[in-house]
């Protein structure tokens, strides 16, 4: 039964969603950032032209108020753009821009302007009639603060502010900026002049707009390109998928998934796959052979077994008992070395039990009371190897028992360490030998290169093949060459034991 297929679970969609937000947080927190930045950028500007403007009024009130009337008369720069305020040291006001009609952000109360009457004229410097300095004069009532500007001159910008004007029935935002002046008559006055936001309220406005219309359409063509650009990418895997599903169904190993021309992950992959795919029908081409292989060696001890039986049945007195529990015994043989070779396919891994391998080759030897030729032993003392004594020992059997088949007269065992720190286990005897070009394939199973010889004394070809096998489990290696006698030289390698 096929999984229900999920809207999102497929690669595509998984990686365009997440390319896709991905982008979405970096463009919303770039926009905030390039909103934020030019947002303060105008407001900087404003600021720059609020302070121009106050320094402007307080420098033709610092040179040319005492000349005038009354503060009513001072030129102020236009309103809407520039709405001015100035006022007493104590905050009454004493001049505003035209139409200004309400200001907040300045520090004087945000209510209605009512223009300030005309003062009289103010005393010329060093007249005396106009009384002492603290008479309460509008020039020259106030005592000037430690703080406050020389006579005639202006201070520094002192304060920054934000607020609103409404100038004509308009109302807008603007950045306020605060400098003190004195007059020529002595008296300190505030100018509070600002400068309009509106460029900043614009720009900034178009600004978001543009990026909120601008951002799902963005997020659009990085969506819909990773969406193909990823099922481009992804198309050999679909068609490894594919064929994989048809090998599976078809259950032909020998065919193999296409390979990309790209040298990427996804050809890795393929080869990858063949590979695997290769291996699996190696392995599964041994398995048919050795079933293959099993059966018919199975098949002629089962087959004169039941001979003999059969004719032991018929004719008691012609059964041939020895034959018969020979066959047994050649049969439950070659059993148990099928049992072995199952269950080192299937992965058994030996323990690692430390033993000392001169020791069990001399006990094993020990024990072979009725091997046709004397086995010679030479080994040293304390050799340990680490593994399973029971398959080290199945190693040393199968080796003997080669060369008491093809050994003339003299078959030797030593166990020694070589130059390179391995234990080497070495069995030779003085028989013919093993052909160089054979010296690989007699590993293999059930193979025996001597076809004259008959099956009861040739074996059924397993016991090198395990012997390989336990010797490459034990992290070892197995080898044959020849003998300085011409015969075979078998060479069992094993690390040392670890201390």
């Amino acid at each position: 039964m096929s999984a229900v297929r999920r809207p999102f679970g497929s690669v595509r969609a998984k990686t365009s969603l997440g390319a896709t937000a991905v982008v979405a947080v970096a463009l919303v927190a770039a926009g905030i950032a390039v909103l934020l930045s030019l947002r303060a950028n105008l407001t900087d500007q404003a600021d720059r032209q609020a302070d121009s403007t106050a320094r402007d009024v307080a420098l033709d009130i610092a040179s040319q108020v005492p000349a005038r009337t009354s503060y009513a008369d001072l030129e102020l720069p236009a309103t809407e753009e520039h709405p001015v305020q100035v006022v007493t040291e104590e905050g009454r006001l004493l001049a505003v821009g035209e139409d200004l009609e309400r200001i907040s952000g300045t520090g004087v109360p945000a209510v209605r302007v009512v223009r300030s009457p005309p003062s009289q004229p103010s005393a010329e410097p060093g007249d005396d009639s106009g009384g002492d300095d603290d008479s309460g004069d509008d020039h020259g009532g106030h005592g000037r603060g430690s703080d406050d500007p020389a006579i005639g001159e202006i201070g520094e910008i002192k304060d920054r502010s934000s607020g609103s004007a409404t100038v004509d029935g308009r109302t807008g935002d603007y950045r306020f900026a605060t400098i003190a002046v004195t007059d020529t008559a002595g008296q300190t006055v505030v100018v509070h002049a600002g400068a309009s936001l509106a460029a900043r309220q614009s720009a900034v406005g178009t600004a978001a707009v543009a990026m909120l219309l601008g951002l799902p359409v963005l997020l659009l063509v990085v969506g819909g390109v990773t969406w193909l650009v990823t099922r481009r990418a992804l198309r050999p895997v679909e068609g490894i998928r594919r064929e994989m599903a048809a090998i599976t169904a078809s259950e032909d190993l020998s065919r193999r998934v296409p390979e990309p021309a790209a040298h990427d992950e996804v050809a890795r992959l393929a080869r990858t796959t063949n590979e695997t795919l290769t291996a699996l029908e190696a392995a599964v081409d041994r398995q048919r052979r050795f079933v293959a292989d099993a059966s018919h060696e199975l098949r002629s001890p089962i087959a004169s077994l039941r001979t003999q039986l059969e004719v032991g049945d018929a004719y008691p007195e012609l059964l041939d008992v020895p034959g018969a529990v020979a066959d047994t015994v050649r049969l439950q043989q070659l059993a148990a070395d099928l049992l072995l070779l199952a269950r080192l396919d299937a992965g058994e891994r030996p323990g690692r039990t430390r033993l000392d391998l001169g020791a069990l080759v001399r006990e094993e030897v020990s024990q072979r009371t009725s091997d046709r030729i004397p086995v010679t032993v030479e080994t040293g003392q304390g050799i340990e190897v680490a593994g399973s004594r029971g398959q080290l020992a199945r190693v040393l059997g199968n080796l003997l028992d080669n060369a008491q088949r093809h050994a003339r007269g003299s078959v030797e065992v030593s166990v020694h360490r070589a130059d390179d720190g391995q234990v080497v286990l070495a069995v030779t005897d003085d028989g013919s030998g093993v052909p160089e070009a054979e010296r690989e394939r007699i590993f293999e199973r059930f193979v025996r290169l001597d076809s004259a010889r008959s099956r009861d004394d040739g074996g059924a070809g397993l016991g090198l093949a395990i012997a390989r096998d336990i010797a490459e489990r034990h992290n070892g290696t197995l080898t044959v060459a020849s003998s300085s006698s011409g015969g075979a030289h078998f060479a069992l390698s094993l690390p040392v034991a670890s201390a």
